[in-house]
């Protein structure tokens, strides 16, 4: 049985993990803020693997989602659909976008704890936020690949740790997981691991380094 994978945001990361995803068999169910005619043409490239719906069908109809709306809409994700399942969170923390969240700014929280605070019921783990979007389908290459670009992840869930760590072996990638999502900040913007390729080695290296604030 073809497992569905349930997109929310089909900005620049959720348009190429479709892409990448239905590339490998995955059905897509992707939504946007703007409604699902808005993404007549995306869904046309994807195909008959994917379809258009709203947030909450989005969320509904996937074996697991992957949020990837800017941080300042995360309290728009439907939790009741999500209960249960594992969400793969791609949020980055832009000031200058999302207004200022003092949480963030003292290094009381991360980005992935906000949203497991508001998906009580979900188990959240990070995915995908610190890799340049158009990479997501470029930069991939089959396991055992010497210096094999590294992505990292956390949850508070192993479970949806080794979800995300299968997803990326599948994109091409190997995993570093960080540990527990208090800890996530490692990998969020401006720290050492932030958009530049990496192998796991100088993944694990970055992510030792990186300082709680910025």
């Amino acid at each position: 049985m073809t497992t569905t994978i349930g997109i929310i945001g089909a900005g620049n990361i959720g348009s190429q993990v479709a892409r990448k995803a239905v590339g490998l068999g995955y059905d897509v169910v992707i939504s946007n803020s703007r409604g699902p005619e808005a993404l007549t043409e995306l869904v046309a490239e994807l195909g008959p693997k994917a379809r258009a719906a709203t947030a909450a069908e989005a969320a509904a109809a996937g074996d697991f989602a992957v949020v990837a709306v800017p941080l300042k809409n995360y309290r728009d994700i439907p939790a009741e659909p999500l209960a249960g399942k594992v969400v793969i969170d791609t949020n980055n923390y832009y000031w200058e976008r999302d207004g200022r969240i003092p949480a963030l700014d003292n290094g009381e929280a991360t980005t992935s704890g906000l949203l497991q605070d508001h998906l009580p019921d979900s188990k959240v783990a990070k995915g995908f936020n610190h890799i340049m979007a158009s990479q997501i389908t470029t930069d991939g290459s089959p396991v055992g690949t010497p210096n094999r670009r590294a992505l990292a992840t956390a949850s508070d869930y192993p479970e949806a740790a080794e979800l995300v760590t299968r997803l990326y072996d599948e994109f091409g990638f190997d995993t570093v997981n960080i540990g527990l999502l208090s800890e996530s900040w490692r990998v969020e913007r401006d720290r050492p691991a932030y958009v530049i390729r990496q192998n796991e080695a100088e993944l694990k290296e970055n992510l030792a380094q990186a300082p709680r604030t910025v």
